[in-house]
């Protein structure tokens, strides 16, 4: 009984291994495919792609002729409460990921577990900035006001909204003094993280993305 019981969990234990295989080899296969852009008129709107090595936000004007984003979100829910901000940075995921994983060495299995078969609720982490300098983890992109409507309707479908404005999620798990957590839609798991996120906003906006990615990598591949 005790040798059945052990090839039985070998067995289980050998299909989970080839399934994160065949995971991390599509995840890399799919984001080396590249959804190239589509050309616009007069892209001169200035935003950015950053990531942090495990979470890809979106990095928009904090407000401008087509969106003011003071009306969604507020820099007085951060602890800085500056008003001197210009930009606004947005990620979507998964909220047990987001509060308690600011880097791969935080995250535990139960984090894990929960955040990979959609048994979480999602958040959006917002950022803001007075200015971003490009880099290896900071890439800056031109939008065509097109696109940039097309990448802020994106974005504000994912927030949970009250009276049009974003539900603050109270936690003392902020990164540093410039930034807050709001309420989202939708479901976190496997095949949809806060990198596909991201990804499918540069999507939306037209811009180079890749065809699917799980990790920051796939979408910075293209940029760099």
């Amino acid at each position: 009984m005790l040798k059945k019981s052990l090839q039985y969990t070998i067995y289980l234990f050998s299909i989970f291994f080839l399934l994160m295989l065949l995971y991390v080899f599509f995840a890399f296969l799919l984001s080396r495919i590249l959804v190239d852009e589509i050309k616009h008129e007069n892209q001169s709107i200035e935003c950015y792609i950053v990531t942090n090595g495990v979470h890809t936000d979106l990095v928009l004007p904090l407000e401008n002729v087509i969106k003011n984003w003071n009306e969604v979100v507020s820099y007085q829910h951060t602890k800085s409460k500056s008003s001197n901000y210009k930009l606004v940075a947005f990620g979507w995921g998964d909220k047990g990921f987001y509060l308690n994983t600011p880097t791969w060495n935080d995250l535990t299995f139960k984090t894990a577990f929960s955040a990979g078969f959609g048994l979480s609720t999602t958040a959006i982490h917002t950022t803001f900035y007075n200015n971003l300098t490009p880099s290896e983890n900071c890439v800056k992109i031109k939008l065509s006001p097109e696109q940039y409507k097309q990448l802020v309707h994106y974005i504000e479908q994912s927030f949970q909204l009250e009276n049009n404005k974003a539900i603050i999620i109270s936690t003392e798990a902020n990164y540093n003094d410039n930034d807050v957590f709001y309420e989202a839609l939708g479901t976190y798991h496997l095949f949809k993280t806060c990198n596909t996120w991201a990804n499918n906003g540069l999507k939306a906006a037209q811009k180079k993305a890749a065809l699917w990615t799980p990790f920051d990598s796939g979408i910075f591949y293209h940029y760099h």
